[in-house]
């Protein structure tokens, strides 16, 4: 074929591919209704994992996987919108890696809201002004972010989804490496770069700001200051990348949790969320920890953390495998709700893959 036949074969797909799309979508709008007779949450990651899991399968190429992803990603959102019009809070301001993250989730069809704290995510969803939050909750250099956890002592919101989301720290200014003489950045992006600064810019003021877009906002109208963030605040705040990727380790990987006020169905590759203050006695945390190991669940996170409500009582935040609807998680959860103080369940989910910043 020439070049005008191939068009014309691409036009021909395009028309079948929009109709098969809008077929979908009025599919997905009957999907919503059922649901909303039904009093169930519009969104289901347990469908989304389906899709995922699906791609991985099937994808054969010549499109990779994750562009497939990422445009099954955009039919999602775009059918999201129209079963409801979905607000998602998350922790701000817009180029944040709180908001690149819940754009990886969520897509660009919905309506964002940028809160200003962690309390401002749990206080929209709980009062119904957003129906889900995303908030950060622990980062594979600086480890856990630790008012995150501490929201779920008193919150009843729910953990529905997970987002691993791959950062890429860049440095940003109108002043070139030598005339830098002050950065801004979030303390814990400070944190990930540390090796870095020390090398390039040993003698230079680091000032810290609530966020990286506040960085970026500040070193865009001072001469000599720069800004560490994502690529999406240089390019909103029109300031030139002197260094990318500047992160100590390659493999920067932050963990985001999805709340809502219901926990989804199961997908067959989840994860459970508890909450757990042991008995003050010899062995309460061993005594705590043994169903794990009798039910042979995987138990891939423990910290603790103090309960704030009494000196050193201490509350520990855990993550496993499997849902807490299965029987054997069920039986397991009882053993342990049996030998601790308190248990709460915060949610089950599916099990996320990191995603590129």
């Amino acid at each position: 074929m020439d070049l005008n036949q191939i068009r014309t074969k691409i036009d021909e797909l395009d028309q079948k591919i929009i109709s098969l799309l809008n077929e979908r979508t009025a599919l997905v709008l009957e999907v919503g209704r059922l649901k909303a007779e039904a009093g169930k949450e519009v969104y289901a990651p347990e469908r989304e994992s389906a899709i995922y899991q699906k791609i991985e399968r099937e994808a054969q190429g010549p499109l990779p996987k994750d562009a497939l992803k990422a445009i099954y990603r955009e039919i999602m959102s775009a059918a999201l919108a129209l079963e409801k019009p979905l607000t998602i809070a998350y922790l701000g301001p817009q180029a944040t890696f709180t908001h690149l993250a819940s754009l990886s989730k969520f897509g660009s069809s919905v309506r964002y809201f940028s809160a200003s704290s962690i309390n401002q995510v749990f206080h929209e969803v709980d009062h119904k002004q957003a129906d889900y939050g995303v908030i950060p909750v622990e980062n594979s250099i600086e480890g856990a972010v630790t008012h995150s956890l501490d929201m779920f002592m008193d919150s009843d919101l729910k953990i529905c989804s997970e987002i691993l989301f791959e950062i890429s720290h860049n440095l940003m200014s109108h002043s070139k490496l030598k005339d830098i003489r002050r950065v801004y950045s979030n303390p814990q992006v400070f944190g990930q770069c540390r090796n870095w600064i020390e090398t390039h810019l040993p003698h230079t003021e680091l000032i810290e700001t609530a966020s990286t877009t506040a960085a970026a906002q500040r070193a865009e109208k001072e001469d000599g200051a720069a800004a560490i963030g994502s690529k999406l605040a240089a390019t909103l705040y029109n300031l030139p990348l002197i260094a990318e990727g500047i992160q100590d380790f390659s493999k920067n990987v932050t963990r985001f949790l999805v709340v809502s006020r219901q926990i989804p169905p199961p997908s067959g590759r989840d994860k459970t969320s508890i909450l757990v203050s042991i008995k003050d006695k010899v062995g309460a945390l061993y005594e705590m920890l043994d169903p794990f190991k009798k039910s042979g669940i995987n138990m891939t996170k423990i910290e603790s953390r103090p309960s704030k409500k009494k000196a050193w009582d201490y509350y520990f935040y855990i993550d496993f495998e499997g849902h807490c609807e299965k029987p054997k998680i069920q039986k397991m959860l009882k053993q342990i709700e049996g030998r601790a103080k308190f248990m709460k369940v915060l949610g089950s989910y599916p099990a996320s893959n990191a995603k590129e910043a």
